[in-house]
Formats: structure tokens, sequence, C-alpha cells
């Protein structure tokens, strides 16, 4: 992979608990952990180890990331800050924390960076 274009934001994930429960065995298929954490810019959150994050809640989060990436403020869907917000897995399992960092680059869109030069 050729990563070419410095992204705006970097994302951090992080389990914070269980929604019920204490234990990730026989509970998430993916094994994640209170503590765990996963970080990415653009694409999918890997952890410290390169194992990704469950593709379930990859799902919930993308779209949080991409209304962070358009200027979007996270207290606006529910978030406890413009660039965190808590999120439960679709299976009800975990508990994750989604949190944005900015990165200071210019936006892909507005930069014309898709453009042909």
């Amino acid at each position: 992979m050729k990563k070419w274009y410095d992204e705006e934001y970097e994302f951090t994930v992080e389990v914070t608990g269980f929604l019920r429960g204490d234990h990730t065995e026989r509970y998430c298929r993916n094994g994640e952990e209170p503590g765990d954490r996963y970080t990415c810019t653009y694409g999918c959150p890997v952890n410290q180890n390169g194992q990704g994050i469950c593709s379930k809640t990859m799902m919930m989060l993308y779209p949080l990331m991409e209304a962070v990436r358009s200027g979007g403020d996270l207290e606006n869907l529910g978030g406890d800050g413009k660039y965190s917000k808590t999120v439960v897995c679709p299976d009800g399992c975990v508990i994750f924390r989604l949190t944005a960092k900015p990165l200071g680059n210019e936006n892909f869109h507005k930069g014309g960076f898709w453009k042909e030069p």
C-alpha cells in the first residue's frame, strides 16, 4: 500500500466495558476486552498487534467517522463531546468509545486531493 494523503483526523476506539457480564468468552466473538485500543486515520481500526476491530462495530463507527471528517459535531449525534461518542456493538455486548483527534491537515475534498493534476 502507498498511502499518499495525510488525513485530517486520527481515530481511537477503546473498549470501555461490557453491557452485560464480565468476560469475553462465549460473549464477544472478536474477543474484545476492556482496555483494548484500536487506532486509524482512514482505514479500519487495528490494535497494537495489527488485529482489526469487530466488523459489525465498524459498520456503526464508519458513519460517525465520516460525520467528523465532514465537519460534524458528535454531540449532535448523542456524543459527549465534539470529537467523542460511546457506542454499543450491534450484538449488544461490548461498549466502545470513539475519539477523534484533529491533525491539522487539509480536507481531502476541499483541498482537491481527489482531482487529477
